[in-house]
């Protein structure tokens, strides 16, 4: 039962939608709550309004422990946000967030999941505002940004209340245990069995997908009966931020403590993730990022259950095709989104060195490679639609390996620069692919690590073969977030799926029309696997939640 009778009515509300995301995640079938196109969603100007009157003020949250506040986001587009967010002092936060923790734990799986989803249902109609809030701190176009930051990140949200809320209702709640004994009387205890939060769950944010990436954590956290810290990348606080404070007010109205979920922004170049992530009352961590720092928290945060996503090396093998326009127009787009600042985009393609079979006929290496950056230069040629796919670069560092990319190697296709007509400021530019030869150890120490953003390689192989075996090697040593393969062969498609299975990978075959490697639908595809380098965990599976909590028994005689 809920702790507070106010929340009832949640489950009288949530409860069917409830029951439909725990169908989803069973049959693995299309499902979403949530529409994904912005006609959906009659309140447009409004939302930008809402977005805008954020701008240049504080951003007022009423939880303990502030200190001060500080700022400093600046849109990929050009803008300065202004916006400044408290800033907590551990010491007094953590603790009152410990405070908050027994009366959520008390509620007991089904009150936690209905207060989840009336979190979830008040975000999704302030789609039009997080969309705004997502595309000035991530540099996403807008479109990207509204679906990917706003009813694909609740999709993650929501299917991650599913998972837990499955979780915890494996065990029940009572039980009466009687054991004969014989002649005599039989031994009688009555049980009684509750999930029991781990403590404060630490949220770590990127920066190019602070929605999409942090509600599966937050929410999985949360609906196991966490507290949940929220530590924003300093580039991208405001979607965040908003999504702390629609979560408090819901938790008051629920008739709980707000302190279950905060806020925890940092000074530039502060550090405060490494803090809070070694404090005893953090006891869960979600991080997306890079390598460096997920290998540093896993090794020091002994005292938490880590969750890292991290880099990877996402490579394609094209060995043939019987759609050979398809694969090109499919990869084209891939390797185009977002400026390929996706933790799925594909960097390497292995293509062997005498070409592939193909519905037109043998293309060798060097066709295969004019005739992509021919479809890419057709794709982003007009600077509108290029705009609207491509987005902004995110921060200066991605821009500048963007310019290193031709030292690599020669050069296929340039990238050229792209104005934007509402944001002169905006830097904005089409990708590059560069060529690469597989078997020069100089080439490979190019291709072999993850060069985040719009560069691509198109890696010369010997045989098919050989890009199998490399293939097998990058994710070992290196991981991968998703695979692809372009084949007409049975026994490559078999080859392609053992090698995905002994190392764990995401394998998407011969995406041709609609559907892009890089993209995942919720409730139906998983994201990362958990099974190599480029991540300890998947979005989202019963592992992902089910080491959030502890089953606490009590027994007494009946």
């Amino acid at each position: 039962m809920p702790a507070d009778l106010s929340a009832v009515p949640l489950i009288e509300r949530h409860r069917g939608t409830l029951d439909k995301a725990l169908e989803a995640v069973r049959t693995r079938a299309y499902w979403s709550p949530y529409p994904e196109h912005p006609k959906a969603y009659p309140d447009s100007e409004e939302g930008r309004a809402a977005f805008e009157a954020l701008l240049g003020r504080r951003f007022e949250l009423d939880q303990p422990g502030t200190v001060g506040w500080t700022g400093g986001e600046r849109s990929p587009y050009g803008i300065e946000l202004g916006v400044d967010y408290p800033r907590p002092d551990p010491d007094v936060l953590l603790p009152a967030m410990r405070a908050a923790m027994p009366a959520w734990r008390d509620a007991g799986p089904e009150a936690r999941a209905v207060v989840c989803l009336e979190i979830l249902s008040r975000i999704n109609t302030r789609t039009h505002e997080f969309a705004y809030a997502v595309m000035h701190t991530s540099g996403q176009a807008f479109t990207m940004a509204f679906q990917a930051g706003g009813p694909h990140a609740q999709d993650r949200g929501l299917e991650a209340v599913a998972y837990a809320y499955t979780e915890q209702v494996r065990t029940p709640g009572n039980a009466d245990w009687i054991k004969p004994q014989g002649k005599r009387d039989p031994l009688s205890l009555r049980k009684s069995f509750t999930a029991v939060p781990r403590g404060i769950g630490l949220v770590i944010g990127c920066s190019t997908f602070p929605t999409w990436n942090g509600y599966p954590g937050l929410f999985a956290s949360l609906a196991t009966g966490n507290a949940v810290l929220v530590k924003p990348h300093p580039r991208t606080v405001l979607p965040l931020a908003l999504t702390v404070a629609v979560a408090r007010e819901v938790l008051a109205e629920a008739g709980f403590p707000p302190d279950l979920v905060c806020l925890a922004a940092e000074r530039p170049g502060e550090g405060l993730a490494k803090t809070l992530a070694v404090r005893p009352e953090v006891r869960v961590i979600d991080y997306t990022g890079s390598t460096a720092f997920g290998d540093w928290l896993e090794a020091n945060a002994r005292q938490a259950e880590v969750f890292t996503e991290k880099a990877g090396v996402n490579t394609v093998v094209i060995d043939s095709t019987d759609d050979y326009r398809g694969m090109l127009s499919n990869l084209a787009f891939s390797l185009s989104l977002y400026s390929g600042q996706m933790c799925t985009t594909p960097q390497n393609l292995l293509i062997p060195r005498d070409g592939i079979s193909t519905d037109t006929g043998l293309r060798t290496y060097d066709e295969v490679v004019a005739d992509l950056a021919t479809a890419m230069d057709g794709l982003l040629g007009d600077d509108t639609r290029a705009n609207a796919l491509l987005g902004a670069l995110v921060n200066p560092e991605v821009e500048a390996r963007l310019d290193a990319a031709p030292g690599l190697g020669e050069v296929a296709l340039a990238s050229r620069s792209v104005t934007h007509p509402d944001f002169p400021h905006a830097v904005v530019r089409t990708p590059t692919v560069v060529r690469l030869d597989g078997a020069k150890p100089d080439a490979e120490a190019a291709f072999m690590s993850e060069c985040f953003g719009p560069v691509s390689f198109a890696v010369a192989v010997d045989s098919t073969t050989g890009a199998l075996e490399l293939l097998r090697r990058t994710i070992r040593e290196h991981g991968a977030m998703t695979v692809g393969g372009y084949t007409t062969s049975a026994e490559v498609e078999r080859l392609l799926e053992e090698i995905c299975w002994e190392e764990c990978a995401q394998l998407s075959l011969n995406l041709t029309g609609g559907v892009y490697i890089n993209q995942t639908a919720a409730f139906s595809d998983f994201h990362g696997s958990g099974g190599n380098p480029a991540a300890n965990a998947a979005l989202c599976d019963g592992a992902f939640v089910a080491n959030r909590f502890r089953m606490v028994e009590v027994r007494r005689p009946a």
